[in-house]
């Protein structure tokens, strides 16, 4: 069950969620380092990992899934969210270089479907990084973060999940260490225990990241009985400079 977009906001913009974030997205960053010339393409919830990704991708947008809502993103500056179905995402095949699902695989009533929907749309190159709430960590336990929704994993199942959905995993890690709670001093000490987490604690990070790049030689494309209608990503109409109003 999705999360709804007000409640992921209103996360996001606590100190706990700030330091969730920055977590985070260090450990993206470690993962992903160089995007250069890249379409990049969030899926669930990713708007608040993308940032880093400005004007170092080639472009980017966020996809956020009906059942969740859509907020607008990025603030100041023209709109790259749009809102679709998770199991028929707006994009060409193989026309995606990096996808990253935030809040995706846990909630989505349909993983296999958007599953295929990531395989269909990257490319042959193409990379996917997952990053789901570890089901061992405490970051699970606690409902009063979306972490603490959904259905949460361990590696192996997220490992077997990319797999079966034909995927090679390349990189598994963790992050969010530090216990999901509000006190302005253990928020603090966050990067520390993210150092001494990693070296370690390794199982008893919050979030599994897990890339996986897809497989070319395993396709087996399958046979469609009808044709699929998929939305398109369309440019708006400009207003033609000049034109003669309508008298009334």
């Amino acid at each position: 069950m999705w999360t709804d977009v007000v409640d992921l906001n209103d996360f996001y913009r606590s100190a706990l969620g700030k330091t969730a974030r920055q977590m985070i997205r260090l450990e993206i960053r470690r993962i992903w380092p160089d995007v250069r010339g890249d379409v990049v393409v969030g899926l669930g919830y990713a708007s608040p990992y993308m940032k880093q990704f400005d004007g170092e991708a080639e472009r980017l947008i966020a996809v956020m899934p009906a059942h969740q809502g859509v907020t607008r993103w990025p603030r100041g500056a023209a709109n790259r969210a749009v809102l679709s179905d998770d199991a028929a995402l707006p994009f060409p095949d193989m026309s995606v270089d990096r996808l990253l699902l935030v809040h995706a695989v846990e909630n989505t009533e349909h993983l296999r479907a958007l599953m295929r929907e990531c395989w269909r749309v990257l490319n042959g190159k193409g990379r996917l990084l997952a990053v789901v709430p570890a089901r061992r960590g405490l970051w699970s336990r606690s409902e009063r973060t979306p972490f603490g929704h959904g259905k949460p994993f361990s590696r192996s199942q997220l490992q077997r999940l990319l797999r079966d959905g034909q995927f090679d995993p390349t990189h598994a890690s963790r992050a969010l260490y530090i216990p999901p709670a509000r006190w302005s001093w253990l928020l603090h000490a966050a990067p520390a225990w993210e150092r001494i987490g990693r070296k370690g604690f390794a199982t008893l990070g919050g979030v599994h990241l897990v890339e996986a790049q897809k497989q070319i030689y395993a396709a087996t494309p399958a046979r469609q009985a009808r044709r699929v209608m998929r939305p398109r990503l369309l440019p708006m109409p400009q207003p033609v400079a000049g034109r003669a109003r309508l008298k009334t």
